[in-house]
């Protein structure tokens, strides 16, 4: 592989591993924590909780780019509390990157976790607490081994989306070659500036790591029993 091809290839492939992976943790914690709450939980406002936590598999990338920009830009409250506070800037940084791809890729963690929480059932923990199990022991002998199938198919999920995500990456991180410039960013450089052999390459890439992670969250995803217990 000739040097620059490399380049182009390895700077961008690095980038977004790095995005995909502190993104896939950010949405698995939060993910995770929100699907067992609503799962768990009886309050009339969870309904309302999990179409808003949803939205971002429906809303459009560049309207979420925009409303992380209102939200982190330099001119809001937010955006100057962190870089004054914190010294975070999320604006044409890698920081920004990553919280774009945590928000497009969180709704496929939550929902799938969400269900995986709601499938248990519930005499299996309540058998739990009249042996007198804590709430932490239950949570972690029975609730989350039941749901680790499903919550692992709804993280891998994350990562793929994460991996690939470039309008709401594009909008606050920018295109900045060997600083945001991620695989999907890079293949839209490369095809605007006609170098069809690093778009391809770079293309494929991208899907073969894709298919990969989706044959392997649908190898985990918990399979349903046929009747009769087949």
């Amino acid at each position: 592989m000739p040097p620059s091809l490399s380049a182009d290839l390895l700077i961008p492939l690095w980038l977004s591993l790095q995005v995909a992976f502190w993104a896939t943790l950010i949405s698995s914690v939060l993910g995770v924590a929100l699907g067992l709450y609503l799962a768990k939980s009886r309050l009339w406002l969870r309904n309302v909780l999990d179409t808003v936590c949803t939205l971002p598999m429906v809303l459009p990338p560049t309207v979420l780019g925009y409303y992380l920009l209102v939200l982190f830009g330099s001119q809001s409250a937010m955006g100057r509390w962190l870089r004054d506070t914190l010294g975070i800037n999320l604006i044409f940084s890698i920081n920004g990157a990553i919280i774009a791809a945590a928000v497009v890729s969180f709704p496929l963690v939550f929902k799938p976790a969400r269900a995986a929480f709601e499938s248990i059932d519930p005499q299996l923990e309540e058998a739990g607490r009249v042996l007198g199990v804590s709430e932490t022991g239950i949570f972690l002998r029975i609730t989350l081994p039941l749901a680790v199938r499903g919550i692992m198919a709804g993280v891998m999920l994350g990562f793929v989306r994460a991996l690939g995500e470039f309008g709401a990456t594009l909008m606050i991180a920018g295109s900045i070659p060997g600083k945001t410039q991620t695989l999907s960013i890079a293949i839209y450089e490369a095809v605007q500036a006609g170098r069809d052999d690093v778009a391809n390459l770079l293309a494929l890439v991208i899907s073969a790591v894709c298919v990969a992670l989706l044959l392997l969250a649908t190898w985990v995803t918990p399979k349903r029993q046929r009747p009769g217990g087949v």
